[in-house]
């Protein structure tokens, strides 16, 4: 199936060419927080490794840590839902999804609430991703559900996984 056809991976029931393709090949195409959020996650699954790291907000010095966004996006990304959505300025917004991905035979769901600001490029405005905290729920699952309400924890804590200090933050912004 050719991306002319194809449905767009974020879960929007539109064609990828129509969704997030655009934003693939131009970041600043993306108007809301939850565009860039979705086109992240599309290139996530479409293993688009280059757009991953170009949407970190500078400041997050993406480039350096690519073996292991590359890792990262190379899981088996297989739904994703989004929780919320705002901009609560000017220049800040977040979004809480939930990502459904397959590590080896295990079946996780990364919830996390994202924290994206906008920032000039040249004679556009860009947003970007700079971090995002795992919020504290007391979900419980049924039995239709496949995946944990949290990330598992492994032997091997990676960058993007909650700290396992409790903090609720990532690992890259706590102890890591």
């Amino acid at each position: 199936m050719t991306t002319t056809t194809q449905l767009c991976p974020c879960g929007s029931k539109q064609l990828l060419s129509a969704c997030c393709q655009p934003i693939h090949r131009d970041p600043c195409r993306a108007q809301h927080p939850e565009q860039l959020m979705r086109a992240r996650y599309s290139a996530h699954v479409l293993g688009l490794v280059d757009f991953v790291v170009a949407t970190y907000h500078p400041s997050c010095e993406a480039e350096q840590h690519r073996d292991a966004i590359a890792e990262s996006v190379h899981s088996q990304w297989l739904e994703l839902a989004v929780i919320s959505s705002e901009i609560a300025d000017n220049s800040e917004g977040f979004v809480e999804f939930k990502a459904t991905y397959r590590d080896g035979d295990e079946t996780f769901c990364l919830h996390e609430k994202s924290r994206f600001v906008r920032e000039p490029v040249g004679e556009h405005q860009q947003w970007y991703y700079i971090d995002g905290e795992y919020p504290h729920t007391d979900e419980t699952l049924s039995s239709a559900d496949t995946a944990p309400a949290a990330p598992a924890v492994s032997h091997k804590v990676g960058r993007n996984d909650p700290c396992p200090c409790g903090s609720g933050k990532k690992f890259k912004k706590c102890c890591g």
